[in-house]
């Protein structure tokens, strides 16, 4: 009764969204709604023939588009809500299945249970990924539902059945890396320009340097959306570890011999797609782009990020007592001989917001450098979110099999670098001999393999 009960509360609210939604030119809501019902069933039942069922799932998708945000709510919540398996039918199916356990039934009883939770929903999905740009219409459908999804919970189960669907349908076997150059389609580059999440591309000058002789840029793309980088990863060939992201964003800096390269760095890795949330490829990127590397630069022997830190400065404002707890008697001394006396100071306050940060090798910043470098070594190593790191970027490497190698102070100071971590960054290690071990060890128990000086830093 209480499960009824939740889908008519559901439904009901449906019947308020579509109400004040926008329809198409010259429908009333109500005729909307029940004609939106009616082509979803009919794409739920498989009704006609191959052609005439991917004409009716290519009009259902057409009418979603043009549907204004309150309608495309009232048509998730629809699919979520009145498309589930039956429970009945489930239950009976269920009974048959353990009633006949251990019989020769038991395999044609298991196949009508199995037959019996199968979703309508999936059926429908399955009709839209079939018609033209219907893998890329899924995914911009899912992205809408999480938008939707914290208030709207009863989507939750259509989300579940969609991010499976699209798992499958993104499995990285299908997935196809690219090197993208600077005579690569310019409509694939002006993408390139808009989905750059990590170090904004601010010119066509500033993406032809990050694809010069000396850079690469390599993209996983789905056969059925050859113009959709998924993710993307920048890399710079060098002689050693990075330090300083813009030296490497720098247009002005001379092109570097990549023949000499023997370090390569991943200094920007963007997903594309919201709605491909929680469908994991970016791991299968790193290894392909390093074995592309390997072959076409044979001195390579050092696989490293130079990676931002996105959640430090938001960690420490909700966790004043362990930031200052990294503060030992001498840092203070030398705090106060550069203009920070105290706790209190409101200079501290601004640095430690990601309002400031003094200009490099002051003696205010020579004076924050330890302890600031302390508690970003305590935030990686140590903060947690259930086992693993709560950095979402930390996540990301260290579940990759990465060790967490050098922190590096004043290594980003644009706006956005120093809002988010002070302007540190950090290098992740990828030992070719180290990766399998660290990362079971990861997944085991969530250990994080760290160099022995960022160690050290856990123990002042």
């Amino acid at each position: 009764m209480m499960a009824s009960s939740l889908v008519a509360r559901g439904l009901s609210k449906v019947r308020e969204i579509v109400a004040s939604a926008t329809s198409l030119v010259g429908e009333s809501p109500e005729r909307m709604l029940e004609r939106v019902r009616q082509q979803l069933q009919e794409c739920a039942e498989n009704r006609g023939g191959e052609v005439s069922t991917r004409q009716r799932a290519a009009r259902l998708a057409q009418t979603y588009l043009e549907l204004d945000d309150a309608g495309r709510l009232a048509f998730l919540r629809m699919i979520a809500l009145e498309f589930g398996p039956d429970p009945a039918r489930i239950a009976e199916a269920h009974a048959d299945y353990q009633a006949a356990l251990g019989t020769d039934a038991q395999w044609e009883a298991e196949g009508r249970l199995r037959e019996a939770t199968a979703s309508a929903r999936l059926r429908i999905l399955t009709q839209f990924n079939a018609i033209a740009q219907g893998v890329k219409f899924l995914v911009d459908m899912r992205a809408d539902l999480l938008r939707h999804l914290r208030k709207a919970p009863e989507l939750a189960v259509l989300d579940h059945e969609l991010e499976a669907a699209l798992t499958t349908w993104f499995d990285v076997g299908f997935l196809e890396l690219t090197r993208l150059t600077w005579h690569s389609p310019a409509a694939l580059l002006e993408k390139i320009v808009e989905y750059e999440a990590v170090h904004e591309i601010s010119s066509w000058r500033d993406l032809k340097n990050r694809l010069d002789a000396d850079r690469r840029c390599y993209a996983f793309f789905h056969p059925r959306m050859p113009m959709e980088p998924l993710i993307f990863v920048e890399v710079a060939l060098l002689e050693d570890l990075a330090d300083n992201v813009q030296s490497l964003l720098d247009e002005h800096a001379p092109v570097f011999d990549s023949s000499r390269a023997t370090t390569a760095i991943f200094y920007s890795i963007s997903n594309t797609q919201p709605g491909l949330r929680g469908v994991s490829f970016g791991n299968f990127l790193l290894k392909r782009v390093v074995d592309d590397l390997k072959r076409d630069f044979p001195k390579l022997k050092t696989f490293a990020t130079l990676s931002p830190i996105p959640g430090l400065t938001s960690w420490a404002r909700g966790n004043r007592d362990k930031v200052l707890a990294a503060f030992s008697t001498s840092d203070w001394k030398r705090l106060a001989e550069a203009g920070i006396d105290g706790p209190q100071a409101p200079l501290l306050e601004s640095v430690l917001a990601g309002e400031h940060l003094p200009e490099h090798d002051t003696a205010l910043s020579r004076a924050l450098r330890p302890p600031l470098t302390r508690v970003a070594a305590r935030y990686l190593l140590g903060e947690k979110k259930g086992v693993r790191p709560l950095d979402p970027v930390a996540r990301f490497h260290l579940g990759n099999g990465a060790r967490v190698e050098r922190l590096n102070w004043m290594a980003d100071r644009s706006d956005k670098g120093i809002a988010q971590s002070w302007g540190m960054m950090v290098n992740y290690l990828y030992d070719p001999d180290r990766i399998e071990e660290n990362l079971e060890a990861h997944a085991e128990d969530g250990r994080i393999d760290a160099t022995a000086s960022l160690r050290r830093l856990l123990d002042h």
